[in-house]
């Protein structure tokens, strides 16, 4: 099935009016797009910031007359009061194919090496190195394949760190990719932590997919969290939580414990370094793109 698809570049006032014209003229869909390379990567909690322009887009059947769509929301933009003055937006009418978006995603998800045992393998695939660690992973619930710098990094960290036999906390789990990685490279028990009950899901669905035995690893939201000494801490988060989770972090740390946090961008290293100072000595940063990860180890 073909769509008719509607861009219009925005100002920040002009957002709202315009989404509004778009569904009473039966939008199936209507998305916001950075416009001008403006990435709000941590927004401050409560608020709901917006790029200083915006495209607004919208997917009409392709059934509809375009002329007489633009003509409508030309006429809403004109009558509302709050667009006094202002001119309709620039604006532009493509025509675009239905796709299986599942189906493109899998076709583009390739195993990929991590270190020098780890691979993230689709499941539907066969690995490259059947003899090497080989992490199967499906899509959906997966919040994380390993195609993300922070993912990666700490990946890489997991596969250069675990020897075997540790327990390691995957601080913020999402997909479990980290937790389940160390689990395949030997570790003995792994505990996920995350607010979300559909990353647990995820999490509890990806280890038995691995044929991770369900006594090796737990999942459990933040206010469940176990009383547990980690040999290896991971935390691929954003440096807000981060910091605000430090000491939290740090006990639930054995001394002489590894610590990786990732999900940060550079300028955000010295800030969410020294908060975990006072109980971490930690490295300097590896950079992969804009990402940083932060290693350490506890005092």
């Amino acid at each position: 099935m073909a769509w008719i698809q509607l861009k219009v570049e925005v100002l920040p006032d002009q957002i709202e009016v315009i989404e509004d014209s778009m569904l009473l003229e039966g939008a199936q869909a209507v998305t916001l797009q950075d416009g001008a390379d403006q990435p709000i990567l941590e927004p401050e909690l409560g608020t709901m910031p917006v790029w200083d322009k915006t495209i607004v887009i919208g997917l009409f059947d392709a059934e509809i007359n375009g002329a007489t769509l633009i003509a409508n929301m030309q006429k809403l933009f004109a009558y509302d009061p709050k667009m006094a003055g202002q001119v309709f937006p620039e604006h532009k009418l493509e025509l675009v194919e239905d796709k299986d978006w599942e189906r493109c995603w899998m076709d583009n998800f390739h195993p990929m090496q991590f270190g020098d045992r780890l691979w993230v393998c689709p499941s539907w695939k066969d690995p490259e190195d059947k003899n090497a660690v080989n992490l199967m992973l499906d899509p959906g619930l997966a919040f994380g394949t390993g195609t993300h710098p922070t993912t990666a990094h700490c990946l890489r960290f997991l596969d250069k760190t675990v020897v075997g036999g540790e327990l390691v906390v995957d601080y913020g789990c999402g997909s479990g990719i980290l937790g389940i990685a160390a689990l395949l490279l030997g570790s003995d028990r792994m505990l996920g932590v995350d607010n979300d009950p559909q990353a647990l899901l995820a999490t509890r669905q990806n280890a038995e997919r691995n044929s991770i035995s369900a006594n090796s690893y737990d999942v459990v939201l933040p206010e469940n969290t176990h009383k547990v000494k980690a040999d290896i801490m991971v935390a691929n988060i954003l440096a807000g939580p981060l910091i605000f989770l430090a000491e939290n972090i740090a006990t639930l740390t054995k001394s002489g414990g590894k610590l990786a946090l990732s999900g940060l961008l550079s300028h955000q290293a010295d800030e969410v370094r020294q908060a975990y100072e006072p109980w971490f000595n930690m490295d300097g940063m590896e950079q992969m793109e804009d990402w940083i990860i932060l290693t350490g180890t506890k005092k």
